[in-house]
């Protein structure tokens, strides 16, 4: 049974609480805390980013569960949550992304995007008959300013971060993060750094046939700055944690 303030008012995204609160959109933010933790570090002149795909049956190929996407040859973004959700706000930022290239003839900024994003979470906050994006997206990237990195938030709100994480073990990997975090970390410091807050924050349960690592690093010579790092490479990072 629903308690006496909320009943009535959980049915409609665009009904506020008398409390001010809109119940649909914490109820996304419990999707998200359902989902698998993704962490992101920021370096030098990269983002790293890391997630536990959670595979929970040896039945299941592991490179078919995708958490990290290339937007453009710049930016990407690791996403915790309703994967299809995620998939469907990805796809619309490629579509920004391209719109920024074919009108101004540039890479479009980092932030920007992050708000192109984060206004359409907004808009399914506010409209009849649809509901708020169940994910929560960190999003990365290298532009002219430099690496940046936002954490975008079911209701349309972003922050940005030096590193963060989303998903259920959110609180624990934080912890961590702002612990260990320094500026100015080498590429394999801050894959460690990301691996020892994923650590934490799955309570050590992550195995390396799980983990999916890539790095964001400024496009060189028309070449994208995204990639993914080998299953051996993975593996050999879990290895050296000890």
């Amino acid at each position: 049974m629903q308690p006496s303030n909320q009943a009535n008012y959980d049915r409609a995204i665009t009904q506020f609480s008398p409390d001010g609160r809109l119940y649909q959109v914490e109820y996304a933010r419990e999707a998200v805390k359902r989902g698998t933790t993704a962490v992101a570090v920021r370096g030098k002149s990269f983002v790293a980013l890391l997630v536990d795909k959670r595979v929970n049956s040896k039945l299941i190929v592991p490179a078919s569960i995708e958490k990290i996407f290339a937007i453009d040859a710049h930016v990407a973004c690791a996403t915790s949550g309703l994967v299809a959700d995620a998939r469907s706000l990805v796809d619309r930022a490629r579509v920004e992304a391209q719109i920024n290239r074919v009108s101004f003839d540039e890479a479009i900024p980092i932030d920007l995007l992050a708000k192109r994003i984060c206004d359409v979470k907004q808009a399914y906050t506010q409209t009849g008959g649809g509901r708020p994006f169940g994910t929560a997206l960190l999003v990365a990237g290298v532009d002219k300013s430099g690496a940046r990195l936002f954490e975008t938030d079911p209701s349309g709100a972003l922050v940005e971060y030096r590193a963060s994480a989303v998903g259920g073990g959110r609180g624990p990997a934080l912890e961590l993060l702002e612990k260990e975090y320094k500026d100015g970390l080498g590429l394999d410091a801050a894959v460690q750094l990301g691996l020892k807050a994923l650590h934490a924050g799955t309570e050590g349960k992550f195995n390396a046939d799980a983990l999916e690592i890539a790095v964001v690093e400024a496009p060189v010579g028309g070449a994208s700055g995204f990639r993914r790092l080998s299953d051996a490479d993975v593996k050999a990072a879990v290895k050296g944690m000890a």
